[in-house]
């Protein structure tokens, strides 16, 4: 493994610390370098997100609604890749992408990988890919979070330089549990307070409360940043900063929400030993392999 860098932004501590403006850039690539333009690159970097239309076609939505029900009717509960609701529904299936091929060719899409390139500045690799399902009626949200503060927490991912982009598969109306960000929230982190229990991942995964700010640090970041909730039809492609505060509520609706969602990291951007856990979490969670996607695809 390798050894830990210079810990930049201490989280998981004994007593609050005050927030810690960003160290690195938002964008690090130019217009030049992908299918964003300037007005595109501008907004990710002011706001810290991007929608996308169309990013997945409509000739996709039926196969991959395929997958995930092949996945979930076969997958053994015993598989950890599987994540269920305390009542026994699903929640997220991590790696999909080894689950299914459809799904592994929907990350080597133009309007997927080109675009992680490009604000990044660099080749990236999957570090994490789910899929996140909200059912009707029950389907239980997620706690306002910061990814980068896990990512960096209990993976031992270094700097601010990785990007994740959710893939709408489903309507995701206002009310349906859609997610909510901060804007602009990506430029400052806000350290944690709290120890990281032995294997956090087996609970965080299904309720995360290690890790997030308390109410009063969540009220003072709303009130300066507001928040936006995000809504679009399905293919809609939502790219957001690894440190973007999010979340969303519970859908009692009956109108389930689901997504790909896929995070990608700079090669330069390694992970090393956790900086607030005891040992880092599972490669399903956390892939320790920075080598470029385009490698990975050719070579699976």
């Amino acid at each position: 493994m390798t050894a830990r860098t210079l810990d930049n932004y201490p989280t998981r501590l004994d007593r609050a610390m005050a927030p810690i403006a960003r160290m690195e850039p938002t964008v690090w690539g130019q217009e030049a370098d992908g299918p964003l333009c300037d007005a595109d690159l501008r907004a990710v970097a002011t706001d810290g997100y991007l929608l996308r239309p169309q990013t997945l076609g409509q000739n996709w939505l039926t196969p991959v609604a395929e997958e995930l029900d092949r996945i979930s009717r076969q997958a053994g509960d015993d598989d950890p890749r599987i994540v269920r609701e305390r009542q026994g529904s699903l929640r997220s299936v991590f790696e999909p992408h080894v689950f299914s091929d459809v799904i592994a060719e929907i990350i080597g899409l133009d309007t997927v990988l080109p675009v992680a390139r490009q604000l990044l500045g660099s080749d990236v690799y999957l570090h994490q890919a789910r899929i996140n399902v909200m059912p009707g009626f029950i389907g239980s949200g997620f706690y306002w979070h910061s990814d980068f503060e896990t990512w960096h927490a209990e993976d031992g991912m270094p700097a601010m330089r990785a990007v994740s982009c959710s893939i709408a598969l489903t309507e995701n109306f206002a009310y349906n549990g859609s997610l909510m960000v901060m804007p602009g929230t990506h430029k400052t982190f806000y350290p944690c307070v709290g120890a990281t229990p032995e294997r956090n991942y087996d609970s965080s995964l299904i309720r995360q409360e290690i890790g997030v700010p308390d109410h009063d640090t969540l009220t003072a970041a709303a009130a300066r940043h507001g928040i936006a909730q995000i809504t679009g039809p399905p293919g809609t492609g939502l790219w957001f900063d690894c440190n973007i505060m999010h979340g969303s509520g519970s859908n009692i609706t009956p109108y389930p929400r689901s997504n790909i969602f896929l995070v990608f990291n700079s090669v330069v951007n390694k992970l090393c030993e956790p900086f607030a856990a005891a040992e880092p979490r599972p490669e399903y969670l956390a892939a320790r392999t920075a080598q470029p996607y385009s490698m990975q695809a050719a070579a699976s």
